[in-house]
């Protein structure tokens, strides 16, 4: 199949949005991306408690300010960057509210075990607090894996089809490949896709224990965030590449999702998941990138980008040897962003689909061509995605 050629009935991207250590919305992801720009900064000692001393905060986050005072009071903060992260790509177009919300618009929303910092607090309160342990049942909720999903579905009336999935680096893969299900199967017209991490005391405690420098090197400098992406069946009306602006000139009226004009971003060629037995990590993406261009119809040497994980020590150099074998002989673009918002945890892979798209946008020739995305958890979970850029709008 000859690289410009769209399948049918493929999943596209139609927008995205983001709240990163870049700050809040797409425009300041594309500019971090853009100009390179390290978003690691000192923490404060007596706020934090962290492990380290620095680390790549979402800059200024306030919840009070930037979602206002109501029904903020309990939010705990991996909620409220979803909730920001989905108001800011409902709002980036008038379409994108008019086809992501509503009995039809499905959220699927990665993470690697919810708040940490949530579960932890209620944790202690009821184990410190005054018999018979009372605890703040406000608060309760925000110790529950789906808290975010549900605040964020809650807050935006998106009512179809609310899915949080628990996969580490790899749950923003997982949760492209849920709602590429979702719209196969006709459970949800729109799906608002992508997954979140946030910074805690707790998080960076836990990373600190989890990490093995004899065997992995330096760490990361923790980041947080959230990456989202709407998600649509390939309509009639698309519109690729240059013709492709954010619905701006949709019709105003009630029926306006069935009018405006679908901007396609990327086309969802292929998700494949797998998990490495033993530190398999090579053979088991391998695997998956085989099946993943097999079912895309699409040859290694057409592979134009590359976004891996940059998964630290061993799992990455064998992340890395399954990317080159999978490309052949190939010399992809290789795209890195892990140095500049460091790691994101379960927002990671989102970020990196994101960065993908950002890529394409200002890179001439890009339409057509097809990146490559990929996944590794240290707890064995691997993936990869292949898309179809549409290039500059």
């Amino acid at each position: 199949m000859s690289g410009g050629t769209a399948l049918v009935n493929r999943p596209v991207i139609t927008a995205w949005s983001a709240v990163s250590p870049f700050g809040i919305g797409r425009a300041a992801f594309t500019e971090g991306i853009r100009e390179r720009r390290p978003a690691a900064a000192p923490l404060e000692e007596e706020r934090w408690r962290a492990a380290g001393d620095r680390a790549c905060l979402v800059p200024d986050f306030d919840l009070r300010t930037v979602l206002g005072k109501k029904g903020v009071r309990s939010m705990d903060r991996v909620t409220g960057l979803a909730v920001t992260t989905v108001a800011r790509l409902l709002d980036d177009a008038p379409r994108n509210r008019w086809v992501a919300t509503g009995e039809d618009a499905a959220l699927v929303l990665g993470t690697t075990t919810g708040s940490v910092q949530s579960q932890m607090d209620f944790t202690r309160d009821s184990l410190t607090g005054e018999k018979p342990y009372l605890v703040d049942p406000a608060r309760f909720p925000n110790a529950v894996m789906n808290c975010a999903a549900g605040q964020s579905a809650i807050w935006h009336q998106l009512k179809g089809p609310n899915t949080t999935i628990a996969g580490g680096h790899a749950a923003g893969l997982y949760a492209l490949n849920y709602a590429r299900r979702l719209l196969t199967f006709g459970r949800a017209r729109t799906v608002l896709c992508g997954a979140v991490e946030e910074f805690s005391h707790a998080r960076s405690w836990l990373e600190s224990h989890a990490h093995q420098p004899d065997t992995e090197g330096p760490a990361q400098l923790p980041g947080e965030g959230c990456g989202l992406l709407l998600v649509e069946q390939r309509g009639p009306d698309a519109r690729d590449g240059a013709d492709a602006r954010d619905g701006a000139d949709a019709p105003d009226s009630p029926d306006a999702r069935d009018g405006a004009e679908q901007p396609v971003l990327a086309e969802i060629l292929a998700v494949e998941m797998g998990i490495a037995l033993d530190g398999g990590v090579r053979p088991a993406l391998a695997a998956c990138l085989r099946r993943a261009l097999d079912r895309a119809q699409v040859r290694p040497e057409e592979i134009w980008a590359v976004s891996t994980s940059e998964a630290p020590g061993p799992s990455g150099e064998q992340e890395r040897a399954a990317v080159a074998e999978a490309a052949g002989g190939a010399d992809p673009v290789h795209l890195t962003q892990a140095a500049l918002i460091g790691d994101t945890g379960a927002a990671a892979a989102a970020f990196q689909i994101a960065g993908v798209l950002v890529h394409a946008e200002t890179t001439p020739g890009a339409a057509g061509r097809v990146a490559l995305v990929t996944s590794v958890d240290r707890d064995g979970a691997v993936g990869c995605a292949l898309l179809r850029l549409a290039g500059p709008r």
